[in-house]
């Protein structure tokens, strides 16, 4: 009976383009936390207690 392996062993661009999209993914998903705490920052105290958040929740919530 044969029998086959297969072993993937990305080479330097397959691993290059993994990084980068990391990176990319990274870069993205702090940004997105960014812009949503610029956006509560805007929010009036009233807005904030109708979403069930304080000022202090903000930096530690999100």
């Amino acid at each position: 009976m044969a029998s086959y392996d297969s072993v993937y062993a990305p080479t330097f661009s397959g691993r290059f383009g993994q990084t980068f999209a990391a990176l990319l993914a990274t870069f993205t998903s702090w940004n997105d936390r960014r812009m949503t705490r610029n956006a509560l920052r805007g929010l009036s105290d009233r807005e904030l207690d109708d979403i069930g958040l304080s000022r202090g929740d903000i930096e530690s919530f999100i």
